[in-house]
């Protein structure tokens, strides 16, 4: 009974074994499943999480939107433009108007006056007063002069009548106008205010590493005096934008204590006693058109394929303008933009 019991016992240890490892098997599915459930509802460690941009990508991200803003910037002065002109368009026909409504008034007194006369008369076809006219002769010349006179007020009180609804039309018009123009400049204004706040959240002190490290515009800017060859007024207009150096890029501005590109621009010009207007897409066609060859101080060199930058040459490659958001007027190479042509403006 013992050996028995023995046997019966090794026999037991004996088929216990063998399952071990399945019990093994199960726990580590248990383990394993729980695991995932975890990995599904804790957050991963800085291991799983997006990689930060390197500084070249901040160095692009933020440079593509300082041409969106450059370039929203200069749509914006192209309609301010345009809403200056249709101003002027909407208070020429209040003014045609005005005057064709005035005179339409005087005409038409001068016609109730003619008819009036004509009725106390008796009328062109009172053949009393020719029978009894002691002088026939001099009543059918007044007659003929009256008559004529007559159809003479007629044809200048409806020329007036159609010059007053030509002004209406007008009128209409350029109030219309008005109200487009101005929609799309608080439009373009809406999508730069947008921008700015999005390039004021990238412009960290990582970005502005990025920059220094690149060597791209963004690093701090010294006054550079430099002589300008010439004595007529491009030259004179380069030279006073050399004074203007350091003074900050505020969009849509003009002076005196800040400018975006086109406004220096138009500073600089306006300085010498020539008008530009506010917009690169005008100042493009300002001048002549000359080659790169053939520029010399004063010219004006424009950037990208939609003209929405603007400098003005200073000679030996250099030129001085207002680059972007964030920097001021200072001198730069033209070969650092992707050069679009060169327009004189004067000698």
């Amino acid at each position: 009974m013992k050996r028995t019991r023995t046997h019966e016992g090794k026999t037991a240890g004996k088929h216990a074994r063998p399952h071990e490892p399945g019990a093994l098997r199960k726990r580590f599915v248990i383990v394993g499943a729980a695991m995932a459930v975890l990995a599904l509802t804790v957050p991963l460690g800085s291991a799983a999480a997006d990689p930060k941009p390197t500084l070249k990508e901040l160095s692009e991200q933020v440079e593509k939107l300082h041409n969106d803003i450059e370039t929203l910037t200069e749509q914006y002065n192209g309609q301010r433009e345009k809403l200056k002109s249709v101003k002027k368009s909407a208070e020429a026909a209040k003014k045609v108007l005005a005057t064709s409504e005035a005179d339409l008034a005087a005409k038409r007194a001068r016609a109730t006056l003619l008819a009036e006369s004509t009725y106390m008369s008796g009328g062109f076809a009172d053949g009393l007063a020719f029978a009894t006219s002691t002088d026939p002769d001099s009543f059918l010349d007044g007659a003929a002069t009256f008559y004529a006179l007559g159809q003479q007020q007629g044809q200048e009180v409806k020329e007036l009548a159609d010059s007053i609804a030509a002004a209406e039309r007008a009128k209409a018009t350029a109030k219309t106008r008005l109200a487009e123009v101005q929609k799309l400049v608080d439009e373009l204004g809406d999508k730069r205010t947008k921008i700015t706040t999005l390039v004021t959240k990238v412009e960290s002190n990582l970005f502005k590493r990025a920059i220094g490290e690149a060597g791209r515009p963004g690093t701090r800017a010294t006054r550079v005096n430099l002589p300008i060859i010439g004595s007529g007024k491009a030259a004179e207009a380069a030279r006073w934008a050399l004074t203007q150096q350091l003074k900050p890029y505020v969009w849509g501005a003009e002076g005196p204590s800040s400018y975006d590109c086109s406004g220096l621009v138009m500073a600089a010009y306006q300085r010498v006693g020539i008008s530009l207007p506010h917009y690169t897409g005008d100042q493009w066609t300002a001048g002549t058109h000359i080659t790169r060859e053939q520029m010399r101080p004063g010219d004006l060199v424009f950037f990208y394929n939609d003209l929405h930058h603007v400098g003005i040459y200073i000679g030996g490659g250099m030129m001085v303008h207002a680059p972007r958001t964030g920097d001021v007027v200072r001198i730069a190479a033209i070969g650092n933009r992707p050069f679009a042509g060169a327009v004189r403006i004067a000698d």
